[in-house]
This record gives C-alpha cells, structure tokens and sequence, in this order.
C-alpha cells in the first residue's frame, strides 16, 4: 500500500494520475470513495502547484489559499473576485485569499475547490 501511495504522490501531471488510476482499476476493480478521493485530491494538488499556491486548505466553513512569493495567478483575477463577491473572498496579508462558504460535506469542498482554483486559472 505504502508503495501505491508513493507513486500516487510522485505523479507529475493528470495522464499519470490517469494512467495510475487504471492500473489500479485493472488489479483490484474499482476504487472505494476514499481512493477515489485520492486521486481527486491529487489532481486538485497538482493544479495548485501550477497556479502557485503554496497551501490549500478547505474546511466545512472556508477555504484558505496560500500563495507562493511569486504565482501565476493574475493578481487582476484575485481582485476581480473581491470586487465580485466582497462578502465571500477576503486576502489576509498579501499572500493569503480566503473563500467563505458553507461546504459541510467532502463532495461540496472538492466541487467549491475545483470551481475556484478554475476560477483563478482563468
């Protein structure tokens, strides 16, 4: 298990995650939520690293994005979203964006999360 879980982490782009997950499929059928999530949650890491984030952090009442010293998110973008929606995005300092909303559930947070990091790539 160890070892799958190294390789999973190891991926360097979605066709690996991809391609990982079938091979996954293919020896023991189809994956659990819980491994589902994995991947999701890999896929969702790896378009962070992308956009220069250096911590994401969803819970049930916010999201907290850390952003490296450097990013490639379009400053204009973070502050089109403020302007936007004042009530649901906030910065802390100049390296953190908060996101408000009530996402309880694993699926509502990877849904919210997926949508904003789109929405910051954008």
């Amino acid at each position: 298990r160890l070892i799958l879980y190294k390789r999973i982490a190891a991926a360097a782009n979605d066709d690996d995650l991809r391609t990982l997950q079938v091979e996954l499929i293919d020896r023991f059928g189809l994956l659990p939520d819980p491994a589902k999530n994995l991947f999701r949650q890999m896929k969702l890491k790896l378009q962070a690293q992308k956009l220069g984030i250096k911590k994401l952090d969803a819970g049930s009442k916010e999201t907290r994005i850390e952003f490296e010293e450097q990013p490639s998110v379009d400053p204009m973008v973070i502050i089109k979203l403020i302007q936007a929606r004042p009530k649901q995005f906030r910065l802390e300092g100049s390296s953190i964006l908060k996101y408000i909303d009530t996402m309880e559930t694993p699926e509502q947070r990877f849904t919210a999360t997926e949508a904003l990091l789109g929405e910051l790539g954008s």
